[in-house]
């Protein structure tokens, strides 16, 4: 095959885009969406086991807000501070360091006894994740066609509700005899697995190739060429320079997200994903502890659970598909008001399990429907040598709307409001982070 000199973001792209979608592309998106089910697994266990813990540690909601929000924190400074990082050494060696990290971390969690051990460890899981999952959407995205990008990066975000959808399901079969330890146990073994799976099968970003060009990048551009049934190179084309941009190494491609011709789209950006991110990790966190809190059985609170990550996944792949045809910007805040809506409705339903039920399933579509699609913007809204640290910090620091949101939760819950009032109280920044980032219009 034969490429012209050009800049590296039109040589991955002459390659990618010319000709069918092949095998080694979709199994690309396959597995790192496997992956993300396997961080919404780890991650999610907690709001599964927390009445089993918080009645082993005796700690009060405020307590169990905490252990919540350390591990979302890990997963801020993980996208913020690890998934830039990948821009440097690689997309692949960044997932395999942060499956390991995870894998151990959660292992370890099943022995622990005490607040501080919970809090330190849960924190160290979510610094893999976070790290994970923006270095995973930025791979999907580089290996899919222009038109599929904002499928692709909806596939891979799908796998964390479709993880914490199993959660609940696993956890009937694995609760009852081997108790919530048993949950950590079984997520951070396979995930430990998955590492083997990761070093085999992930390749490298060939953007990444063509720009950093390591002592071996020829060779393995090629490797993954015939993978892709890709004529090979016989040598490293040409690669013309932009002028406008200088050599990005991770405190540079931080700058650059806040330089003029990027700050408007940074802020607003994580602007959008703090406030949406609030909403989402509420209900991620508290869905099965408020259903108890409610009256409703530990079953109950399961089922709501796994039907409101069912409504995610529905929805992520509902976006996926529109986002093909319709402005992305314009579905994020639809979708995100009408989640709001849906919220409110909630809050106002008589205390009826089957109304509930349905009425969080649809929450889920709608929420986490919308929610996706910042994921999609993100990625479309930086160049490449600055992808993994735009999508990164954005998911970062909205991350820290993740942190607050069930802490506050938590104080809330202690201090005695019931779950319509916390409902009401947290459809307010969904609607407003969907009006936020319909003002990027982004297609």
């Amino acid at each position: 095959m034969t490429i012209v000199a050009s800049t590296s973001e039109n040589l991955s792209h002459d390659v990618i885009d010319r000709g069918p979608v092949t095998a080694q592309q979709l199994l690309v998106v396959g597995l790192c969406m496997f992956f993300n089910m396997l961080d919404g697994f780890d991650i999610t266990a907690m709001a599964v086991v927390a009445s089993s813990v918080s009645s082993e540690l005796e700690l009060t909601p405020d307590k169990l807000g905490w252990i919540f929000s350390f591990a979302l924190a890990g997963m801020m400074g993980g996208a913020m501070f690890l998934a830039p990082v990948s821009d440097i050494i690689g997309r692949r060696k960044l997932i395999i360091m942060a499956m390991i990290l995870i894998g151990v971390s959660i292992v370890l969690t099943a022995s622990a006894s005490t607040l501080p051990e919970f809090v330190i460890l849960r924190f160290i899981s979510g610094l893999g994740a976070g790290a994970m999952l923006a270095s995973q959407a930025a791979l999907a995205a580089e290996y899919s066609p222009d038109k599929y990008k904002a499928f692709s990066v909806a596939a891979v975000t799908s796998g964390y509700p479709l993880g914490a959808m199993m959660t609940s399901v696993i956890a009937g079969y694995i609760m009852p005899d081997y108790g919530w330890r048993g949950m950590f146990w079984f997520g951070g073994l396979i995930t430990l697995a998955m590492v083997l799976v990761a070093w085999l099968m992930i390749p490298e970003s060939l953007k990444y190739l063509f720009e950093r060009r390591p002592d071996d990048a020829l060779e393995r551009i090629n490797r993954i060429l015939r993978k892709l049934k890709k004529d090979t190179l016989s040598e490293m084309p040409e690669v013309i320079e932009d002028k406008t941009l200088v050599k990005t190494g991770l405190l540079s491609g931080m700058r650059l997200l806040l330089a003029r011709e990027n700050r408007k789209t940074t802020l607003t950006l994580w602007t959008a994903f703090l406030l949406c991110f609030s909403t989402l990790y509420f209900l991620m966190s508290w869905i099965p502890k408020l259903m108890e809190d409610s009256g409703f059985d530990a079953a109950a609170g399961r089922d709501a659970f796994f039907l409101f990550n069912l409504g995610g996944v529905i929805g992520i792949y509902l976006m996926g598909w529109m986002s093909t045809r319709w402005k992305l910007t314009n579905l994020i805040f639809y979708l995100s008001t009408a989640s709001a809506v849906g919220m409110v409705v909630f809050a106002l339903a008589p205390n009826e399990l089957n109304l509930l039920l349905s009425l969080t399933l649809l929450i889920g579509i709608l929420q986490q429907g919308g929610f996706t699609g910042l994921y999609g913007a993100a990625a479309k809204a930086y160049p490449t040598r600055i992808r993994s640290t735009g999508i990164g910090w954005a998911i970062g620091l909205g991350r820290f709307g993740a942190v607050v949101g069930p802490a506050v939760a938590g104080y809330l819950i202690a201090g005695g409001l019931s779950m319509s009032a916390n409902y009401f109280i947290f459809a307010v920044p969904m609607a407003v982070g969907g009006y936020i980032a319909y003002r990027l219009h982004i297609r």
